[in-house]
């Protein structure tokens, strides 16, 4: 794979999880499921894996619910190509605005390790995972 290419997959591979965060952010939930393949696996959100794009979707609306605006903010992204598969570590803060109690925002520092397949409408996230790094209502 030439330099080229690879910039290119790097460029992409984020732009996937710039797609997740607008998604989320902007109640985009098209565009939030865009992000990822039919059969992804989710870990660490909640107590248990996640299995299937709907079904994650459908988490993250319900979640969703319990607050108002939301801002999730990425770093820099680490990636690993191989072909047609690739690793990403991405960190994040997103702060959210609680409906209850009103006027607290929750922030979040965490980082996403993402896999991603390459398919015939780009990269899609297969397997995702929350690592919390840290909590902190106020």
């Amino acid at each position: 794979m030439s330099n080229k290419n690879n910039a290119a997959d790097r460029i992409a591979l984020q732009d996937v999880m710039l797609k997740y965060a607008a998604g989320v952010d902007e109640r985009d939930f098209d565009l939030y499921a865009s992000c990822f393949t039919e059969n992804v696996e989710v870990l660490d959100f909640g107590e248990a894996p996640i299995n299937g794009r709907d079904e994650w979707v459908e988490y993250v609306k319900a979640a969703l619910d319990n607050y108002g605006p939301t801002q999730h903010m990425l770093g820099p992204q680490l990636a690993s190509i191989d072909g047609d598969n690739a690793h990403c570590r991405t960190d994040v803060q997103a702060l959210h605005y609680l409906k209850q109690p009103e006027g607290e925002i929750l922030t979040l520092w965490a980082t996403y390790e993402t896999d991603m397949i390459r398919t015939n409408e780009g990269w899609k996230i297969s397997k995702h995972r929350l690592v919390s790094r840290g909590i902190k209502q106020q």
